[in-house]
């Protein structure tokens, strides 16, 4: 199928749009083919012009980036700069991702129901970093019970058996950072605190 210059010029800048996308990222062909489904060697292909770009590739990449379609095949020079959030119900919750690219470490605002107070731990690969937005959150962690308010921050590895949730007197509003296994929040600087003196 013949296409017009016009046309032929932008399905041979989507290659290179893609690798530049991907790379300003900081996404590694690995990572992006394990969020689309697509093998590396087909992205590869795709990136360097020897693949001709379709929607059933393009779709999940613009899904994984969470881009309009339009800025993979010929973006404005000036894009629009409102960010386009999504929010999930999960189990009566509100899950609003803030990360936009795929990668080891990504980010979550959640509302979290005052009817979520019923404990049921679980365990799974991970590591996982919250801060109290507004509310009373409730952590529990292997034989923890603990209770934050806004400000305070929890920081666990996701193996160990927990749940949070609400104590049961209001919505709980929180940011959560989850990360792979061994993959731990690094925080540049942190404010002094008392550490209890171990009994040995």
């Amino acid at each position: 199928m013949e296409h017009s210059p016009a046309i032929a010029q932008v399905l041979t800048e989507v290659g290179p749009r893609l690798k530049r996308l991907r790379t300003a990222r900081g996404v590694t062909l690995a990572a992006l083919s394990e969020a689309t489904g697509i093998s590396k060697s087909t992205l590869s292909r795709l990136e360097a012009g020897q693949r001709r770009p379709s929607l059933e590739l393009l779709l999940p990449i613009a899904q994984a980036h969470q881009v309009p379609l339009d800025e993979l095949v010929g973006a404005p020079e000036v894009g629009d700069p409102r960010v386009r959030l999504r929010p999930h119900r999960v189990n009566g919750g509100t899950v609003l991702p803030l990360t936009r690219q795929p990668g080891p470490l990504q980010t979550y605002k959640m509302i979290l129901p005052t009817h979520r107070k019923n404990p049921d731990l679980c365990t799974h690969e991970g590591y996982e970093w919250m801060y109290v937005l507004s509310g009373r959150l409730r952590v529990i962690l292997a034989e923890h019970d603990l209770v934050l308010g806004p400000g305070e921050v929890a920081e666990f590895d996701t193996r160990l058996p927990h749940w949070f949730g609400s104590t049961g007197e209001g919505p709980v509003e929180i940011l959560s950072l989850f990360g792979r296994q061994g993959e731990r929040m690094h925080v540049r600087a942190r404010p002094g605190r008392t550490v209890p003196a171990s009994g040995g």
